[in-house]
């Protein structure tokens, strides 16, 4: 079986250029480089670390879920974007997305348009 070459992204080439677009949650996290025994370099996202959430009591707004809401559904009324719904995950206690909207009558906090870091977007009306 032939040796298989190590993937590489066009991005590597480009200097400061980093792999996840401007929208998504690990766009400002730290890109680490893991050297091998062998001298091969493995790129690494680091960990993401969001601040308490009571420094953002401020910054969000209550929403109280209805029947049949999800994330991505939050993400898109509030954000014009379903993908954003991590903004919402990161504004709320919880460690499965899919907990902020299980229970109907929930009342979960929607960041404001840049609330949180990396956060974008607008409130709905």
């Amino acid at each position: 079986m032939p040796d298989i070459e190590p993937y590489e992204s066009a991005l590597d080439a480009i200097p400061g250029a980093h792999p996840y677009p401007r929208t998504s949650r690990y766009h400002d996290a730290e890109i680490g480089v893991h050297r091998r025994p062998d001298g091969t370099e493995v790129r690494y996202t680091k960990r993401r670390l969001l601040p308490p959430l009571d420094l953002f009591d401020d910054e969000t707004q209550p929403h109280t879920v209805g029947a049949g809401e999800r994330p991505d559904l939050l993400g898109q009324g509030y954000f014009g974007d379903p993908a954003q719904w991590w903004q919402i995950a990161d504004a709320n206690p919880v460690l499965d997305p899919r907990e902020l909207t299980d229970e109907a009558g929930r009342v979960i906090d929607i960041p404001l348009a840049g609330g949180l870091p990396g956060g974008r977007g607008e409130r709905r009306v």
